[in-house]
């Protein structure tokens, strides 16, 4: 394992498809034929259609830079993506978060004022997104 490699995204895009489709048929489930969410940062309810992005709570270039001694491109894949990882929210704070470790950004008042922050809740998903990246890694160490 090359541990100076390249960020790339194609594998990561494989399984986050999937991992979105799946999404997409439980908050179908959820909402009885219309898909149905609650944003993970606001608890904001979002219908299928509206502005609502898929987002990584930690970012894929994160995951890979802080595992790429440790995992390969396709186990970093299934890091990046497990459950606790993925979830709804706005657009807006998708785009305005970007690569930005979730920690360093949640710590901004003005991130949070501006975008309406639930930051209790956001606070623990993002503990539980933590928890369960390195739940993941552990099981593809062992």
């Amino acid at each position: 394992m090359n541990p100076l490699r390249p960020y790339m995204r194609f594998e990561i895009d494989k399984v986050f498809n999937l991992v979105k489709a799946a999404m997409h048929a439980e908050a179908m489930k959820r909402g009885y034929g219309r898909a149905l969410y609650q944003d993970c940062y606001t608890g904001q309810t979002w219908n299928g259609g509206e502005s609502y992005d898929y987002e990584h709570i930690y970012g894929a270039e994160w995951v890979h830079s802080a595992y790429k001694h440790l995992l390969t491109d396709e186990q970093i894949a299934l890091v990046v993506n497990c459950p606790e990882n993925v979830a709804i929210t706005s657009r807006a704070i998708n785009q305005s978060k970007g690569k930005t470790d979730p920690e360093v950004w949640f710590a901004n008042p003005r991130n949070i004022e501006n975008h309406r922050i639930d930051l209790k809740l956001a606070l623990s998903n993002i503990k539980k997104a933590k928890v369960g990246i390195e739940k993941k890694v552990k099981e593809l160490t062992r």
